[in-house]
């Protein structure tokens, strides 16, 4: 540990005592931070590259899910209707979740899964079986990254939605775990493959904007209500998540803008910025909820994240990322998506729309930019994706896409590298904001492959 230049610049800027490396509170202790620097320390060299690794081709995925609450479900009806899945095995805290969700297999198909529940650890005994190639995980935030180090420990595939990690030690875990493993580990980001990210990509790729210099991404939605409500998300979880003020759910609207950009391709984050706005109705909310009912006396005295979040980016080729959060404030959703380029400019909120120099283009220009530009993926399952749904069919395409990769042998299209790097926003975001906005280096989880990576394909190639 002696003369190690990145502890000390831990020590300079405060980081050490700031709990963006243990389990999410801000006081982690330095022996929590010592193995940690230790093992990640400045000079990791990376063991195996899993950018553009090809795992050997399943002829069916037979999958395990896990979490069957707010998303779980969704996903055991699109993996259901997937060419080449059988859906194995269920699993959920609560045995009535996964007993409905059995009835519906058995309804409408021919999966019969075995399902797991009545402990907070009934998704070990699951992932220990051996006829399992893959491990879908839909659970609250604080079980992503153990159970998709422990799935790829037992040898399957993880597959983890957002974020898919909560501190920056739990990004190196799942990054060490997947090299050392060699199983891939892909954070569930449904916007990579939503109709319009997908075609900026394509029009990226083939030089439409010119060379991009500049993108933003948000997640803006209005959860105030949902995130009180005792029937919404299990023991509340999601409302205890606003405890840390950042960014606490950057990936929807970062990871399309990462992959125009060709982060960890290419380019890489350098440093970040981030500031918050205070907290003006959180603690309202709970104080007023807590008047009529004693349950929320718990969160009235708490202090909650600020409404808006505003974090910046720089990265190693000179680029600027702007990415929000605010799902408080009374606001029209918007995940932002603005590319701005040397010739070109396009953005999704309020309305899809695309700039050529000063002007936008008009309605039959845009009906012409969309046949020359939708990509093959949305050319061959985009209207079976509409017709299952998933906020409007791109959790499908993502479902769809990721089977592909398995049963053909392909790299993925989101790796290890983009689950942790798009998640390690959240615990330096708070670091920022705890630090009047001071600027903090961003890890290179490639090992520093970055530069000779490949960018993610956009066409098919099964």
């Amino acid at each position: 540990m002696k003369n190690n230049p990145r502890r000390e610049f831990l020590k300079s800027t405060g980081l050490l005592g700031l709990g963006i490396f243990g389990a999410g509170a801000a006081t982690a202790s330095e022996s929590n931070i010592l193995p940690l620097e230790a093992k990640y320390g400045a000079s990791r060299v990376q063991h195996f590259n899993m950018s553009g690794f090809a795992a050997p081709k399943l002829d069916t995925v037979r999958v395990g899910i896990v979490g069957l609450g707010m998303r779980g479900p969704g996903a055991v009806n699109r993996l259901s209707k997937v060419e080449g899945v059988e859906i194995k095995a269920l699993c959920d805290l609560l045995p009535e979740r996964v007993e409905k969700q059995k009835e519906l297999l058995a309804k409408d198909t021919d999966h019969r899964p075995v399902g797991y529940s009545g402990s907070v650890y009934a998704w070990k005994e699951m992932c220990d079986r051996e006829d399992l190639d893959l491990i879908y995980i839909a659970t609250p935030w604080e079980w992503h990254t153990p159970m998709a180090v422990y799935a790829m420990e037992a040898g399957k595939h993880a597959a983890v939605e957002v974020p898919a990690a909560r501190t920056l030690d739990e990004c190196w875990q799942l990054v060490e775990t997947s090299e050392r493993t060699k199983k891939h580990c892909m954070q569930l980001e449904n916007c990579c493959y939503d109709f319009f990210e997908l075609m900026t990509l394509k029009m990226a790729r083939e030089g439409y904007f010119g060379e991009v210099l500049h993108a933003e991404g948000a997640y803006i939605h209005d959860l105030l209500a949902l995130n009180f409500n005792k029937e919404g998300y299990q023991g509340m979880w999601r409302l205890k998540e606003n405890y840390r003020d950042g960014n606490l759910y950057p990936t929807h609207g970062l990871g399309p803008i990462c992959q125009i950009l060709n982060i960890n391709r290419g380019d890489q984050m350098d440093y970040l910025s981030s500031l918050s706005s205070n907290d003006f109705q959180m603690k309202k909310e709970a104080q007023k909820l807590a008047e009529t009912d004693n349950f929320f006396g718990q969160f009235a005295a708490k202090s909650f994240r600020g409404n808006m979040n505003t974090t910046m980016v720089k990265t190693k080729n000179g680029k600027s990322i702007m990415i929000q959060h605010d799902v408080t404030s009374p606001r029209p959703y918007s995940r932002l998506h603005v590319v701005s380029g040397t010739e070109g400019y396009a953005q999704k909120y309020p309305k899809p729309g695309v700039a050529k120099g000063h002007g936008w283009l008009k309605e039959e220009e845009m009906k012409e930019l969309e046949k020359k530009y939708t990509p093959e993926i949305v050319l061959k399952v985009g209207e079976l994706a509409k017709q299952v749904g998933g906020h409007g069919g791109m959790d499908f395409m993502m479902d769809w896409r990721l089977i592909d990769c398995l049963r053909n042998g392909l790299p993925l299209d989101q790796d290890v590298y983009d689950a942790a790097l798009w998640s390690c926003i959240s615990p330096l975001s708070e670091w920022s904001v705890a630090n009047r906005a001071n600027s903090i280096d961003v890890p290179d989880f490639t090992g520093g492959s970055w530069k000779t990576n490949k960018p993610v394909p956009i066409t098919l190639r099964g």
